[in-house]
């Protein structure tokens, strides 16, 4: 897992791949508190999962990266409870956003049907939009 190099940035080898195609900022943010939960915790998936909250704070996940967010604050109802909260994850795509902000990341990623979809449609479709960009990224 992401560790931050001397001059204080990610390591862009051992950031996950979604990260590694993403910008410098969003980079930083997810290897930082990786390695500051690391520290506090001393377990790499407790660490994964809150570097990953905390950069579902600033960024949404948009395709196969991640692009900073319009307003920052959480990302979903998950993110707005505790670390335990029973309540699903957006997996990335900013659920709070206007329904208008969706739409407009839907017809970038080309969804088919998105003006008839109310917005939990569009969280939705934006999740498994995102899912297979970051497949076909990857190569699988």
């Amino acid at each position: 897992m992401p560790k931050t190099g001397k001059d204080g940035h990610a390591r862009k080898g051992e950031l996950p791949s979604t990260l590694k195609r993403s910008e410098q900022k969003a980079q930083d943010t997810f290897a930082k508190t990786y390695d500051s939960a690391l520290d506090s915790y001393g377990e790499e998936q407790r660490a994964a999962r809150t570097a990953y909250a905390s950069l579902k704070h600033t960024h949404e996940k948009v395709g196969d990266h991640w692009e900073p967010k319009e307003k920052a604050g959480p990302s979903d109802e998950h993110a707005e409870g505790s670390g335990d909260s029973p309540a699903a994850t957006a997996g990335g795509v900013d659920a709070n956003a206007s329904k208008e902000h969706l739409y407009e990341l839907a017809q970038r990623l080309g969804i088919e049907g998105r003006s008839r979809m109310d917005k939990d449609e569009l969280v939705q479709a934006l999740q498994k939009a995102n899912d297979r960009e970051t497949r076909k990224a990857r190569g699988d």
